[in-house]
């Protein structure tokens, strides 16, 4: 049964979930429906930008990779072949009820504020569980593994929404997405130094300052269309392609907040009745509604940068001695990796640029780095690889928290896994228990 509902995907599975967490909030049947309906809704219209994204950008990229002859011997597969891995272990397809479990949990001993409802994405939580269990060969490990991700993402997710809320100006929303929300903690200190740096400091990049300097050339949809031909051509394309590639790449840019504004439209009302309901059961608590990172990667500026990171990234590819991964698969989800990053740079779009550059070099490093272990959990998922006898991907392979848990879990094994889970459970008990009670004395 649980295997079937996971199975419904994410278009399915949210609209489900939205509907029944309205009427558990006490909203009316017939809100609830349309509230649910709305969600589906603009989560299927952001699938369909994002495979339009996706089927554009994709054969551009290789397009770069067969121009430029660069030859690297791991093929980044992209997050759908991670997410199919995942769920696809023995291990993997336990993660969707301890996720809800931990969560679960946690809301009731008033150890976290974030309610995930995004629960098709704890695929990523499998990830890390199948990771260690290849490393150590212990299911049991494995299993408590997830449990500790779990309490990690629904920290980052505590901590991440004042951020989130102030900048996307999204109500009691959150976003406990494990492969963006780690790059928020890279973001965080570079900031600090970025506002220490003479006259960089004063630099305004964020897209309604662009837009000011450099009038219709700031606007989103034709930047989309600049940085979409300029790709075209990097890729060898003929003048033709190279034109359509960047009237699909403006169509992204101005569609994506579209679709992200119609699923808020089914949110809101959710948003609102769950403020309400915790403001009358827990008078000193707050709740957020943990939600699909893609409503963040829809943003402009996350979009902008993403797009520059393409050719960024297939560079830094090719010049780190070491790297042996060639991202292919998920150079169009860079947006979901770095998306978390500009809120804290309040949109500037060169802070961003450098700091998504330091992130993704270290990046490919980690993706490297688990390349054997990666190939190994598709081979037990009965993963068709092709001609590929190594494959990685970017997500979650070049995120800073696999490394941790399977480097912990190789080196230490329980111990390593047991000290991630109780410094998480130390922040979240500080965050929920303590931090908010001094700021109110």
């Amino acid at each position: 049964m649980l295997k079937w509902f996971v199975d419904l995907g994410a278009s399915v599975m949210l609209p489900m979930i939205i509907f029944i967490f309205a009427l558990a909030l006490g909203t009316k049947w017939k809100d609830a429906v349309h509230a649910g309906l709305m969600v589906g809704i603009g989560f299927v219209g952001l699938n369909l930008v994002i495979e339009l994204l996706t089927t554009s950008l994709g054969p551009a990229a290789q397009s770069m990779v067969d121009h430029f002859g660069f030859d690297l011997q791991t093929i980044d597969v992209g997050w759908p072949a991670a997410a199919a891995i995942s769920y696809g272990t023995a291990l993997g397809s336990l993660a969707v009820p301890i996720g809800i479990g931990v969560n679960l949990l946690l809301i009731i001993a008033g150890l976290t504020k974030t309610v995930n409802v995004d629960i098709w994405n704890y695929w990523h939580v499998a990830f890390t569980g199948s990771l260690v269990y290849a490393i150590t060969d212990d299911f049991a490990l494995g299993l408590f593994t997830m449990a500790v991700h779990v309490l990690v993402i629904l920290l980052l997710g505590d901590l991440l929404a004042p951020d989130i809320q102030k900048y996307f100006g999204f109500s009691q929303l959150t976003f406990p997405h494990a492969a963006s929300a780690p790059s928020y903690f890279l973001a965080k200190p570079l900031n600090a130094v970025f506002d220490r740096i003479p006259r960089f400091n004063q630099w305004k990049a964020d897209p309604e300052a662009i837009q000011k300097r450099f009038g219709m050339l700031g606007d989103s949809a034709v930047l989309g269309l600049v940085l979409g031909f300029i790709i075209g051509l990097l890729a060898a394309y003929s003048i033709e392609e190279a034109m359509q590639l960047a009237i699909q790449t403006a169509a992204v840019l101005f569609l994506m907040p579209k679709m992200v504004s119609l699923l808020m439209e089914g949110l809101n009302p959710i948003s609102e009745a769950a403020g309400t309901m915790m403001r009358k059961k827990f008078p000193d608590r707050d709740l957020y509604i943990g939600m699909d990172s893609a409503l963040a990667a829809g943003h402009p500026a996350v979009l902008s940068a993403s797009l520059l990171l393409i050719p960024i990234t297939l560079f830094l590819a090719v010049v780190l001695p070491g790297n042996r991964v060639l991202p292919f698969g998920d150079l169009a989800t860079l947006p979901f990796l770095i998306c978390l990053m500009v809120p804290v740079f309040k949109g500037n779009l060169i802070r961003t640029l450098i700091a998504a550059t330091i992130y993704i070099g270290a990046g490919l490093y980690i993706a490297t780095w688990i390349a054997p272990l990666f190939t190994e959990m598709a081979m037990a998922a009965d993963f068709d690889m092709g001609d590929n006898a190594s494959i990685s991907a970017l997500v979650d392979g070049a995120v800073w928290t696999t490394i941790v848990f399977a480097g912990l879990g190789k080196l230490l094994s329980w111990y390593g896994i047991s000290l991630i889970g109780l410094s998480a459970l130390g922040g979240l008990i500080y965050i929920n228990k303590f931090k908010n009670r001094g700021e109110k004395t």
